[in-house]
């Protein structure tokens, strides 16, 4: 996925429910299943965050860019409690598929949206976009944010600070800018450089 590609987008509100996570929490750089955990109290719409769990039980928060601050009131459709990602059906009320009470939301009665219906929809939202034509996985998602970040300019630290990753190391793959940046990089720095910036 390139940065100039249009990001897909549904007209049925519930459909946003789908997209959502993936479409414009993007810039939070979470992973899927952190932004599928989120529950309504864990939104802070003033601050443009939510508080999500991170491996070992820490709690963290992802941010959330202009674009995700107004449509998650139309999300949320006034909703205080129960899951900010929602299926599409009612969750069953017994029986091995039962979720948790914790997974349903109290005024609908629909569970939280699991990560394979949350990529299916993502994946079908993201043909057009897909030279490919399969669309692409919720993991691409988070990998082309980052990547677009590093392309920016964004250091390793930052990157790391955004995606919390535990070791720089694991970013690799993402701040690989190559030979120009290094040339960019030492020349920006050279104090020696007869042709120095006045």
């Amino acid at each position: 996925m390139t940065a100039a590609e249009p990001e897909p987008v549904s007209g049925d509100a519930g459909h946003l429910t789908y997209l959502q996570p993936g479409q414009r929490l993007t810039p939070a750089a979470a992973t899927a299943d952190e932004l599928l955990e989120l529950d309504v109290p864990d939104l802070d719409m003033e601050f443009r965050r939510g508080r999500v769990g991170e491996k070992g039980g820490d709690n963290a928060y992802v941010h959330w860019e202009t674009p995700t601050a107004r449509l998650l009131p139309r999300l949320l459709q006034g909703r205080m409690t129960g899951p900010v990602f929602l299926a599409d059906r009612r969750a069953p009320a017994s029986g091995k598929r039962a979720p948790a009470i914790a997974d349903i939301d109290p005024a609908t009665g629909r569970g939280r949206l699991s990560y394979p219906r949350a990529e299916y929809l993502f994946k079908a939202a993201s043909k057009l976009h897909d030279p490919h034509g399969r669309g692409y996985t919720l993991h691409q998602l988070r990998h082309s944010g980052l990547k677009h970040l590093a392309e920016k300019g964004r250091s390793a630290p930052e990157l790391q600070a955004k995606s919390r990753h535990k070791h720089l190391g694991t970013l690799g793959h993402y701040v690989k800018l190559g030979e120009e940046t290094s040339a960019r990089v030492t020349a920006e720095n050279d104090e020696h450089n007869r042709r120095r910036r006045r």
